[in-house]
């Protein structure tokens, strides 16, 4: 059986992994970042991927740096067929993508040469697309510039977030990997080298995304807070604090206040004017210090002072 090195951190790789062990193949390692303190108690906890392959009894090699790493040479050594990479979230060392003899492959969170990079999926939804996908390619030592082997496309929705889309982009990424490899292993792959003229990029979300430009169009600030959900989320101020947003829907009012007033209430949300005189209700949302809450949750407790005319920055 084909024997492979496998490498990827967060959740999205999970599946992947699994099929790869479910299939029967010779998986030597599986390569991730290290342990990382999360949440305010900053508790050291494994990624995704390492706490999968342990839960499979599979070997995990994790360096804080692979190039130039003593974890290089060692995966190196371990003389896999093929490395498989999905959202691994470094680059590999040409010493490693020259190694195995059926090259190293990356299952891609979009339809390349549309959005190389860190955040594909992010980058989709932010930006209004109306579908996605994944690609099977070879990795070059340019940011996922290889040959594309295949690829699947599904349709973004109104009503996706980018969590959702990571898990469903998770299953295709998978489900995909199997139908593709017997053909890489036997050497009758397609290689479709791809178009430098339609290529973009998903650079790692910035801080400078993460806050509302409430000068913006409704449905621009509604694909930003889609696209941020649920993480690292969108956020606004109001008298000084921030405030998460956590999902929104354009609203049918249009208004000719300074973009940012809180416009109007009900009872189950409120509305904020945006760009364009348009404006958008706000459906849930997270006060400096507080968990996620529904507005009308909101209205009802912490925000019961909040009066139209009000106003987020």
């Amino acid at each position: 059986m084909t024997s492979i090195v496998f490498m990827g951190t967060p959740q999205f790789s999970v599946p992947i992994l699994q099929m790869l062990h479910a299939e029967g193949y010779d998986i030597k390692a599986v390569v991730t970042q290290p342990d990382r303190p999360v949440g305010r108690k900053r508790v050291l906890t494994p990624p995704p991927v390492k706490a999968a392959a342990v839960e499979l009894g599979l070997p995990v090699i994790q360096p804080e740096k692979l190039r130039g790493s003593e974890e290089l040479q060692q995966i190196i050594d371990l003389g896999a067929d093929l490395v498989v990479t999905a959202a691994f979230g470094q680059i590999l060392p040409k010493a490693l993508l020259d190694a195995p003899k059926l090259g190293c492959i990356n299952v891609h969170a979009s339809l390349l040469p549309k959005y190389r990079g860190g955040a594909p999926i992010h980058q989709a939804v932010l930006d209004g697309e109306q579908e996605t996908g994944v690609t099977i390619m070879y990795m070059a030592e340019k940011l996922d510039a290889g040959d594309i082997i295949s690829q699947k496309a599904i349709p973004i929705h109104d009503t996706h977030t980018t969590e959702q889309l990571f898990d469903e982009l998770s299953i295709v990424g998978r489900d995909l990997l199997k139908e593709t490899l017997p053909a890489i292993i036997a050497g009758t792959n397609e290689r479709i080298v791809q178009d430098e003229s339609q290529v973009t990029f998903a650079s790692n979300i910035s801080r400078e995304q993460e806050r509302i430009d409430w000068t913006k169009s409704a449905r621009t600030i509604f694909n930003q807070v889609r696209g941020l959900n649920s993480w690292p989320v969108a956020y606004t101020t109001l008298n000084g604090e921030n405030v998460k947003i956590w999902a929104t829907k354009p609203s049918e009012q249009t208004t000719d206040e300074k973009p940012g007033t809180v416009i109007s209430k009900s009872k189950k949300f409120f509305t904020v004017a945006t760009g364009e005189g348009q404006a958008i209700d706000i459906l849930e949302l997270q006060p400096a210090g507080k968990k996620a809450m529904p507005a009308v949750n909101y209205l009802n407790g912490v925000g019961s002072k909040l009066e139209i005319g009000d106003h987020f920055e």
